[in-house]
């Protein structure tokens, strides 16, 4: 799939991710190793198609935060490949360990791998709608009846307050040298980090030491702790998830007496900033043999101007 897919690299990975989560529940419940695990429904082209189509969207979306409501998984039972199973099924379960769910009022299977996967990929947080201002509503039919519409509705929209998920790696170190170190928060960087930083601490024995902190999304958080003990000497990484605010930011190009700079525009919570992006400044100040500091000074200046 990943050499013929026609998709970007980004929604091939998400489009793995997926199954890699059915393989890992059908796996667990099943007892065998994941490269022997047989799909069997999950595996159909339809349902390929209906992770593909998924991953896409979300990845044309591109949502600050996705939030669901608690999952409703039904009752009873069902008849499968592997025969009848209670509802939900036992792969089913696994994926949504840790997630709210409920039986709901209507028996039959009202979640499935494939949709708990897609959950737990994609799903920031768990719980009510919050304060939003609907741009979009979608639906999504399902064919079986029930007594209420068997149907999935997403709302796209903006919020007040703008929240988001982080998780800060952390561990400490007093055996790398200081070049040790730069390379490791470079690498960290490359690897998809949001922020990388260093603090000077106290160790175990009165021992001078760093702590070395990454803050990066949920679904980084294991790959860069997998970094993490690659790039550095810890033998542990300690790991925390925190909630932050952030503002509304967008980035556009604007053309100057020196050149197109991208300027950065960031709002919210009654306070607007905006800032030149530094790459811009630096090859302006390098082609133009000016200071940095003159080179913010013109593009103020015409923009006072204008």
């Amino acid at each position: 799939m990943s050499e013929h897919l026609p998709v970007p690299e980004d929604v091939k990975r998400d489009i793995l991710d997926v199954f890699g989560e059915i393989a890992a529940a059908e796996s667990h419940v099943h007892g065998v190793e994941i490269p022997n695990v047989h799909f069997h429904e999950v595996g159909s082209m339809d349902a390929v198609a209906d992770v593909t189509a998924a991953c896409i969207m979300m990845r044309a979306l591109s949502p600050d935060e996705v939030i669901a409501s608690p999952v409703h998984v039904g009752f009873g039972s069902v008849r499968c490949a592997h025969g009848i199973l209670p509802v939900p099924a036992p792969a089913t379960a696994h994926i949504l360990r840790g997630i709210p769910i409920a039986a709901g009022q209507f028996e039959g299977e009202l979640c499935t791998p494939t949709g708990a996967a897609l959950l737990r990929r994609f799903v920031t947080r768990f719980g009510e709608m919050p304060v939003m201002t609907v741009s979009a509503i979608g639906y999504g039919m399902g064919q079986k009846d029930f007594p209420a519409a068997n149907c999935v509705r997403a709302m796209l929209g903006e919020t007040a307050d703008r929240r988001d998920a982080i998780v800060r790696l952390s561990c400490g170190v007093d055996d790398m040298t200081a070049e040790e170190i730069g390379f490791a928060c470079q690498k960290l960087f490359e690897c998809g980090a949001l922020d990388v930083y260093t603090v000077p601490v106290g160790m175990k024995k009165g021992r001078p030491g760093t702590l070395i902190a990454v803050l990066c999304e949920p679904d980084d958080a294991r790959r860069l702790a997998g970094e993490m003990f690659r790039h550095t000497s810890t033998l542990g990484v300690r790991s925390a998830v925190m909630e932050r605010y952030v503002l509304a930011r967008t980035v556009e190009t604007v053309d100057t007496p020196l050149g197109p700079v991208r300027k950065k525009t960031a709002s919210g919570y009654g306070v607007t900033k905006e800032k030149y992006e530094y790459d811009d400044l630096a090859r302006l100040a390098k082609e133009r043999g000016l200071s940095l500091k003159e080179v913010i000074g013109l593009l103020e200046e015409d923009a006072f101007e204008r």
